[in-house]
């Protein structure tokens, strides 16, 4: 069975604002040898592993909103400079547009059913609309 994970994307504004730290995570990675991957630091291992590993996503919430989901591809245990133990959810450097689903303020990360997901979002062959116009379309609530 298959399980995602909902995180709030903290700081970022707009999809822009994550591609952005996801493309300069993955080039990082990728020069030290980790390959292209993107990463996410997180204080607690996650105990539905198998299931986020059988297909799972982090679908972020950005301003109020799930937007963008990407693809998880491992966890790894990570020592910090404080010697603090924590788990890096390894994830694909591809973002996902979704469907707008308006989601309350928490913190850490909640699991999410297949069955609760938003699904992706494109437009025609692929293309993706514009995040600021789906931003805005979702809070007059249209999408």
């Amino acid at each position: 069975m298959t399980v995602h994970l909902l995180k709030l994307c903290v700081g970022a504004e707009t999809i822009d604002d994550l591609r952005g730290w996801v493309e300069k995570r993955a080039s990082q990675n990728e020069k030290t040898g980790l390959g292209r991957v993107h990463h996410h630091l997180t204080r607690m291992h996650p105990r539905r592993v198998t299931e986020l590993l059988n297909g799972g996503s982090i679908y972020w919430v950005i301003k109020g909103t799930v937007q963008v989901r990407q693809a998880i591809v491992g966890f790894e245990k990570r020592i910090g400079a404080d010697q603090i133990t924590r788990t890096a959810i390894l994830l694909e450097p591809e973002l996902h547009q979704t469907r707008p689903q308006n989601r309350r303020a928490f913190q850490g990360w909640r699991y999410l059913s297949p069955a609760d997901a938003p699904d992706d979002l494109t437009m025609g062959q692929g293309h993706e609309p514009p995040s600021e116009l789906i931003s805005e379309l979702a809070a007059l609530g249209l999408l």
